[in-house]
């Protein structure tokens, strides 16, 4: 996340405000909490296995029998069930249907991948040349697939080979199966690097992204977004992901068919999300238009949050994302926006609007975004200012979850200069800013104080006003905070010297 612009400083500032006092000094912290909280978002974004059933089916399959369907199966189950695969078609496919339903308890699954030739005979199901064995098969493997347990999951191993191969298959029910098994396995460090890669597992999600099947390019979006995800993502797949030219395809989908493919557009925002998280090769997204052509689709997002902002927040949230990490980028890209600015300014505000209180996480994203939207961008702040949407960003100032970065979005307004400073008091008034002074958490308190000193530094006007409405008094309680102290201590002589330079404050005497 950007931290507040650079900004000349005056001599006094310099001596009592310790790392702020040069551009360079700024920049350079600026450019440590962008890594810092890159990092952060990437690896919270937990890596999530996703689980397909026909709960009608199972139901079918469970009518009339015992209650012991819903438990686990025993070892001498599991062998009746092995042998009864050897027997006729109908009973086959019946016990790959009980063997399925018993699959999704771990002790079942462990007792499985134990018996000798287990594994072999479901494969050997699996590449049967008879569908509807097949497709039990497949679905005992998903069911597999989806285990926590690395036991488990490495016995899918011999099958990685024949997902890979069905992917280019006729049937669109087992290609999609296929998808969502392999999506699941792709976030083993292991089955990645010795299966997955080296059969070929990008340039064949790449074909199925051609599917004319909405359920096909969603599951290829989904295991493609879990490849995305692992460990070797960086070293090995990003650069093959980008060298295939798939980052423009994706985003055509991301794009595209939002009514009927708004599963797809959202996982492969979050392919481009995990892309430009990694910063392997940024410049060419940008190159691509990647920018002004996702700043198109979050005006498009904001004018259907009109009629109905269910569901919205799943594609709002990684388009966001990807938006305000190419603006963190070191070399300026913002004018890649400048035909959007002031439509974005309200599209992030429609936003916090439509999913404020239930989304608050959303909320959270906008903010960030209008953070980096105008961490460089004097002419944005001065937009924000002049527009109708100022007191809705003040109106968040006082929620727990937002005030951070309401705040930082303040100091940079207020770093851009004296004007910007004038025109942020009239709009802000002081007291609403001193009042934040009374919030319990320390990073927002801590952003308080460095915008009391930005506008202290280039509008001295507010350091009177500070004084006068007892801003030092209100510095007062946090003068024994560790973490503030020194900060405190700073604005306190700056306020006290600005504002009556001849008089001796207690506050300042005991400093």
């Amino acid at each position: 996340m950007l931290s507040p612009g650079s900004a000349s400083s005056s001599l006094a500032g310099r001596r009592c405000w310790r790392r702020s006092c040069t551009v360079e000094e700024l920049r350079a912290r600026r450019r440590e909490r962008e890594a810092a909280l890159r990092s952060a978002r990437r690896l919270q974004q937990l890596v999530s296995k996703r689980l397909l059933r026909d709960d009608a089916l199972i139901e079918d399959i469970c009518m009339g029998t015992n209650s012991g369907t819903t438990a686990p199966v025993s070892e001498q189950e599991v062998l009746e069930l092995l042998k009864s695969t050897h027997k006729g078609m109908e009973e086959r496919i019946k016990s790959l249907r009980r063997l399925r339903w018993g699959l999704q308890y771990k002790e079942t699954q462990r007792t499985f991948i134990r018996l000798e030739g287990s594994m072999r005979m479901l494969i050997g199901l699996f590449t049967s040349n008879l569908a509807d064995l097949q497709m039990e098969a497949a679905w005992c493997l998903h069911e597999l697939s989806h285990s926590q347990d690395p036991e488990v999951v490495e016995a899918c191993l011999p099958a990685t080979s024949y997902l890979l191969t069905y992917l280019s298959g006729h049937s669109t029910a087992l290609t999609e199966l296929c998808l969502y098994t392999l999506g699941n396995l792709a976030v083993e460090t292991k089955i990645v690097k010795k299966q997955l890669l080296p059969q070929g597992i990008v340039p064949v999600l790449a074909s199925c992204m051609q599917s004319p099947h909405l359920a096909v390019q969603e599951g290829a979006g989904y295991a493609l977004s879990q490849l995305l995800q692992s460990k070797e993502s960086t070293e090995e797949i990003i650069s093959l992901v980008l060298d295939s030219g798939l980052s423009q395809h994706m985003l055509r989908l991301v794009c595209s068919n939002l009514e009927q493919g708004m599963g797809v557009a959202v996982e492969f925002a979050w392919c481009l999300h995990y892309i430009i998280c990694s910063r392997v090769n940024n410049s060419l997204l940008i190159s691509q238009g990647t920018l002004p052509t996702l700043g198109q689709l979050l005006l498009a997002l904001a004018s259907m949050t009109t009629t109905s902002a269910e569901g919205l927040e799943l594609l709002v949230c990684p388009v966001v994302r990807c938006v305000s990490n190419l603006l963190a980028e070191d070399e300026p890209c913002g004018g890649e926006l400048q035909a959007q600015a002031e439509g974005l300014l309200r599209a992030v505000f429609v936003f916090i609007r439509s999913f404020l209180p239930r989304h608050l996480f959303i909320v959270q994203e906008c903010l960030w975004l209008l953070n980096n939207l105008t961490a460089d961008d004097p002419t944005l702040c001065s937009a924000l200012l002049s527009l109708d949407l100022f007191p809705s960003l003040l109106q968040l100032l006082h929620c727990q979850k937002a005030s951070v970065l309401v705040l930082t979005v303040l100091c940079n307004i207020a770093a851009k200069g004296p004007a910007h400073c004038q025109a942020l008091l009239q709009k802000a008034r002081l007291p609403s800013l001193l009042g934040a002074l009374a919030l319990s958490d320390d990073e927002a308190v801590n952003q308080v104080l460095e915008l009391a000193y930005l506008l202290f530094l280039h509008w001295p006007e507010a350091a009177i006003d500070f004084v006068d409405q007892s801003g030092l008094q209100a510095l007062e309680r946090h003068r024994e905070n560790l973490l503030l102290r020194e900060k405190v201590e700073a604005l306190v002589r700056i306020a006290s010297q600005l504002a009556a330079p001849s008089q001796n404050c207690p506050l300042e005497d005991s400093a």
